[in-house]
C-alpha cells in the first residue's frame, strides 16, 4: 500500500468517525428532547381537555407568543421556512429559535389554538442540527446535510415514523435534487432518535385499519377520492395564505392581530359548542379511523387552523392536515362505496401528500402508520393527489419549478 493510499484511507476513516459521532449526537438529542417535547404536549393537552375554561385565555396566549417573538424580529423570519431555506442555501439559523418555538407551541396547545407539532419538530431539529454543525466547524455543504439530519431525528422521535421522517427531510428540502450523501445520515439519525423515543415510552402514530382487497373497482374509487383530496389540499393551502394576508391587512399591529385571532377562535368554539377543532385533534383522527366523523369537520378544521396560524400562534400545519384528510375521507368515502375507516386512512395520506408535496415520504408514512398491506392503493392516492394538487404547498420555498410540469412547446 503506497503512502498516498494510506493517507487517503486514514482521511476517510477520520471523516467516517467524525460523521458517525455527529449523527449519533444529533440522534440522541433528537430522541430525548423530541420525546420530552412530545410528553409536554400531551400534558398541556390533558390540562386543556380537563379544564374547558382555559380556552378563555386564548387571546391572552396570543399576546404572550407575540411578546416572546417580538425582541427577535431583527433576526428575520423565525419559522419552518427559515429551516428549509437553511438546508438549501447559505442562510443561518439563530439558536434562539429552539427555546421560543418550544415554549410558544406549548402555549398554543395549552389554550386551544388549532395547530400541530411538526413545525416545532422541524424547527427544533433543524436549529439544533445547524448550530451543532457550526460547533463542529462543518463547511456550507455539510451544514445543509446536518440541518436535514436534525429535522429527521426530531420528526422521527415525535411521530414514531423513522423512515417517513428521513425521507420527508430529504424530499421537502431537495424537492428537485436529493443528494445521495445526505440519505444515510438522515436515516441513521432518524433510527437512533426513534429507538430512544421508544425506550423512554413515547408512542408513535399507529392505526389499525382493515385494508380493502385490491380490485379495479377499489382502485378507481381510491383514485376518485384522491382527486377530491387534492382539491381539499388546495383549499387548505389557499386558506392559510388568504388568512395570513387578510389578518395582516385588518390588523397591522402584531399584538392586536394575535389577540383578535384568539378572540375569533374562542367565539367559533363557543358558537359550535365543541372543542374538537382546538389543539391538534388527534382524538378526532382516532374517531375517523373508526369510521366516525361529522360532515363539516374537515371544513371547520381548515378555518380554525388557517386563523390560528395567520394570527401568529405556533405549532405547524401537518397534524391539522391529517385531521382534515382523515375526516374528509371518512365522510366522502362512503358516498362512492368505500368503507369509512379505510377511506379515512386514504384521505389521511392523500391530503398530506397534496399539502407538503412529498410523495415518497407520504407512501413511507402510510406503510409505517397503517402497515404495508395496502401499499399499492396508498401509492396510487399519493400519485393522484400529488399531480392534481399542482403547485400549491404550505411551504413557501417549494416553487412551481419543483413540480412535474411539462415546459415543452
Amino acid at each position: 500500500m503506497t503512502t498516498n493510499v494510506k493517507k487517503k484511507t486514514i482521511e476517510y476513516l477520520k471523516l467516517f468517525v467524525k460523521w458517525l459521532i455527529i449523527i449519533a449526537v444529533i440522534g440522541i438529542i433528537g430522541g430525548f428532547v423530541g420525546s420530552f417535547f412530545h410528553k409536554c404536549l400531551e400534558l398541556v393537552t390533558y390540562m386543556r381537555e380537563g379544564n374547558s375554561k382555559l380556552i378563555l385565555f386564548l387571546p391572552i396566549a396570543g399576546l404572550m407568543i407575540t411578546a416572546i417573538y417580538h425582541p427577535f424580529k431583527s433576526k428575520g423570519k423565525l419559522n419552518t421556512n427559515r429551516i428549509l431555506e437553511a438546508a438549501e442555501t447559505d442562510g443561518n439559523v439563530p439558536l434562539i429559535l429552539s427555546p421560543i418555538i418550544f415554549v410558544s407551541t406549548l402555549i398554543t396547545h395549552l389554550f386551544g389554538g388549532s395547530a400541530g407539532r411538526e413545525g416545532a419538530a422541524l424547527q427544533l431539529g433543524g436549529c439544533i442540527g445547524y448550530n451543532l454543525g457550526k460547533l463542529f466547524k462543518l463547511n456550507k455543504s455539510e451544514l445543509h446535510t446536518i440541518v436535514m439530519v436534525g429535522m429527521s431525528s426530531f420528526f422521527s422521535a415525535m411521530f414514531g415514523t423513522p423512515l417517513a421522517a428521513a425521507i420527508f427531510a430529504l424530499e421537502v428540502v431537495r424537492a428537485k435534487n436529493i443528494h445521495r450523501k445526505s440519505i444515510i445520515p438522515c436515516l441513521l439519525s432518524s433510527a437512533i432518535a426513534y429507538m430512544i423515543a421508544r425506550l423512554v415510552g413515547t408512542e408513535g402514530v399507529r392505526f389499525t385499519v382493515e385494508t380493502a382487497k385490491i380490485t379495479p373497482d377499489i382502485l378507481l374509487k381510491a383514485a376518485i377520492l384522491a382527486a377530491f383530496c387534492a382539491l381539499v389540499s388546495i383549499v387548505f393551502c389557499l386558506a392559510i395564505k388568504w388568512s395570513s394576508v387578510s389578518l395582516k391587512k385588518l390588523f397591522t399591529n402584531d399584538y392586536i392581530r394575535s389577540f383578535a385571532g384568539g378572540v375569533i377562535i374562542l367565539l367559533l368554539a363557543y358558537l359550535l359548542k365543541t372543542t374538537d377543532y382546538n389543539g391538534a385533534g388527534m382524538s378526532v383522527i382516532e374517531r375517523a379511523m373508526r369510521g366516525e366523523a361529522t360532515s363539516m369537520a374537515f371544513v371547520m378544521k381548515i378555518i380554525f387552523t388557517a386563523i390560528t396560524i395567520a394570527a401568529g400562534f405556533k405549532g405547524g400545519e401537518i397534524v391539522p392536515t391529517l385531521f382534515i384528510g382523515s375526516t374528509f375521507g371518512c365522510v366522502f368515502g362512503p358516498l362512492i362505496g368505500l368503507d369509512a375507516a379505510f377511506a379515512s386512512s386514504l384521505g389521511f395520506i392523500a391530503v398530506f401528500c397534496g399539502v407538503v408535496k412529498c410523495p415518497l415520504a407520504s407512501v413511507a408514512l402510510a406503510v409505517e402508520v397503517f402497515g404495508g398491506e395496502g401499499i399499492l392503493i396508498y401509492t396510487l392516492v399519493c400519485a393522484v393527489s400529488f399531480v392534481l394538487s399542482g403547485k400549491f404547498c404550505i411551504y413557501e420555498h417549494i416553487k412551481l419549478a419543483h413540480m412535474p410540469v411539462n415546459t415543452a412547446k
